[in-house]
């Protein structure tokens, strides 16, 4: 149940945890940066637009998995051919999502909470599924450790729904040791291989 004293403990564990994270992963943070340059070029950062509380705009950022190459017209390539083994790494141990630490410092986004998806999806859904953003939007979820990829947008909606009707700190906590163990067994990767999750095209 969401009270006022409770979201404010939330945002303390969150700016803490933050804090405490990006001094532990510096060195993580600058090899991967490292990498990111020598095998995908600049710039090292992924930063796109996204709907955060309340569908506030803000700049998430990521490291980025995947190259600029074009297709001789100049578009970009398809994500599966501009991904590489190194982005593949990345996005397997969640590496690529350590810089969305500066975005909880900043009030933008939480350790745990409904992934925060793409600006195009906001006139498809339905006011049920808008409910998403009552919350601040979170690095990991109930939906990322319950399939993540590999379930439909209808289930991810529900159970990014379950997480806000439910929350409470112990469940944040279970969420967060569970990403953790799953990154570890490396058991959110997409099944079907995809580089990137399909596109919600909108309710039947």
């Amino acid at each position: 149940m969401q009270t006022l004293s409770s979201l404010l403990d939330k945002r303390l564990f969150d700016l803490m945890a933050a804090f405490l994270g990006l001094l532990l992963f510096s060195p993580i943070l600058f090899i991967v940066a490292l990498f990111v340059r020598i095998f995908h070029g600049a710039p090292i950062l992924f930063k796109q637009k996204r709907p955060g509380y309340k569908g506030k705009l803000f700049f998430i950022y990521k490291f980025r998995t995947m190259t600029s190459r074009t297709a001789l017209d100049g578009s970009l390539l398809p994500d599966a051919e501009r991904m590489t083994r190194f982005g593949r790494l990345l996005r397997a141990t969640s590496l690529d999502e350590l810089p969305e630490l500066f975005n909880i410092l900043r009030g933008e986004m939480s350790l745990v909470g409904p992934r925060p998806l793409l600006m195009q999806y906001l006139p498809l859904y339905n006011d049920e599924q808008m409910r998403r953003h009552d919350m601040l939007p979170g690095i990991t979820g109930w939906a990322q450790i319950n399939g993540r990829n590999n379930i439909s947008w209808d289930e991810k909606f529900k159970l990014d729904l379950w997480y806000i009707d439910n929350w409470s700190f112990w469940l944040d906590i279970k969420i967060l040791w569970l990403t953790l163990w799953k990154v570890f067994k490396r058991e959110d990767i997409n099944q079907e291989g995809e580089a990137t999750a399909k596109y919600f095209m909108g309710n039947e």
